[in-house]
């Protein structure tokens, strides 16, 4: 029994001497490679699309780049599904994802997040001159244009509107513009680059939610190193102006408050 008490003790210590190893081994990898892998989708404008020259831009490509920057490695961007997009952190594709991902519990039991960089709401959007709607209860008998699956779409129901089906915020947007629908309610963050994009299109938010829903860099669980070096790099670009920056260019204002 002393014997096995000892062994079991020795390996205990053992173990205890080669976690810390373990646990920052990607971080000492990606440095000594240069290059941290970023999963992304590439289809999803502002926060990561193709230019028309085909090049790699948006929010979140910038950010990545930023945060690579003060970790001291160049960031080298994987395009993926949107489906299979978190799933290729488990595969080992890449080393974190950065593709607006929603900070949710469900999630958190799997990966670990970066302090969030991306608070979105939602916001209730009428034509410039419609002064019947003002709140998210004056919605009730009115049309409002939704994806009629999005949470959006449940937001508008639950205050008594009738939904006008569509494919998403342009869609929701245009038939806002041509009096198809009274209103909508839709993301801040789609909101505030389509009107970066045309600052002369005659509408407006009426109504916010107080609750924002938030966004984080995903990465494995069990990479403390990595995760307080994600967190240092985005709290100095935020210091330094790089994040607000980056922030004004696709939204004209900080959007992570």
């Amino acid at each position: 029994m002393k014997l096995f008490n000892a062994l079991a003790a020795a390996a205990l210590l053992q173990a205890a001497a080669i976690l810390p190893v373990q646990a920052g081994e990607n971080l000492a990898a990606i440095k000594s490679a240069g290059t941290i892998k970023i999963g992304t989708e590439g289809t999803y404008a502002p926060f990561t699309f193709h230019d028309k020259t085909g090049k790699l831009v948006g929010f979140d490509v910038e950010i990545g780049e930023a945060v690579a920057a003060k970790i001291g490695v160049k960031a080298q961007f994987i395009e993926g599904k949107w489906d299979g997009l978190i799933a290729g952190l488990d595969a080992k594709r890449y080393d974190a994802v950065i593709n607006q991902v929603g900070i949710t519990e469900a999630r958190k039991q799997k990966y670990d997040f970066s302090e969030p960089y991306i608070a979105s709401k939602a916001v209730l959007i009428v034509r410039d001159g419609n002064d019947d709607i003002k709140s998210f209860t004056d919605l009730k008998g009115k049309k409002s244009a939704q994806s009629l699956s999005s949470n959006f779409g449940k937001i508008a129901q639950t205050a008594g509107a009738e939904l006008v089906g569509t494919d998403g915020f342009d869609q929701s947007i245009q038939l806002v513009l041509t009096r198809r629908a009274d209103a909508t309610v839709n993301d801040s963050l789609s909101f505030l680059d389509f009107k970066k994009q045309k600052p002369d299109a005659p509408v407006k938010i009426v109504a916010e939610q107080s609750n924002a829903d938030y966004s984080g860099i995903i990465i494995r669980k069990q990479e403390p190193e990595l995760l307080e070096a994600i967190n240092k790099a985005l709290a100095d670009i935020k210091a330094d102006g790089t994040y607000q920056k980056i922030a004004d260019t696709y939204f004209g204002q900080d959007v992570s408050k």
